[in-house]
């Protein structure tokens, strides 16, 4: 009976070569070696070849195509990280965006202005908001609407120029 000593001093470098053809590279070809020989020593399944070598080179085998199987799943990351503030055109459009919005919310009765403010910015219900203004809530939910609506124009507009 061999030992995992004498089974590796007499096989590795077999193996190796034989997983450096495989893989084509070095560190991947060390990993595979000890995996085949971690895999050889603690299974004890019968062997079903005619020599300990080409079991060997079988579970290298089988070793490096589970790597592959595993590796198709994955995918490169970038080793640029984008960065979470927006681009400075983008903030100088949404600047001109607010300063629209505030423009046309600036038109309109206060009301109109607070039920929408409490509504979007503080995300309060309708019926909070209408408690708040002391208003019905289908008053609310209409101020609310007319306001968007009115937003939404003033945008449609601006994009037509």
């Amino acid at each position: 009976m061999l030992t995992f000593q004498e089974l590796y001093e007499t096989y590795a470098e077999d193996v190796y070569r034989f997983a450096y053809w495989l893989t084509g590279e070095r560190y991947e070809a060390e990993d595979i070696t000890s995996e085949t020989f971690v895999r050889a020593w603690v299974h004890h399944s019968p062997i079903r070849t005619e020599t300990l070598k080409a079991y060997l080179f079988t579970i290298a085998r089988n070793v490096y195509l589970g790597q592959q199987r595993k590796s198709k799943r994955q995918v490169e990351l970038d080793d640029v990280y984008p960065s979470p503030e927006p681009e400075p055109d983008r903030v100088m459009e949404m600047q001109h965006d607010l300063v629209n919005i505030r423009s046309v919310l600036g038109t309109l009765p206060e009301i109109d202005r607070a039920a929408f403010v409490l509504r979007i910015q503080h995300e309060l219900p309708y019926a909070e908001i209408a408690r708040v203004l002391d208003l019905s809530l289908p008053a609310t939910k209409v101020k609310v609407h007319r306001v968007r609506r009115k937003l939404f124009q003033a945008c449609a507009e601006k994009e037509a120029y």
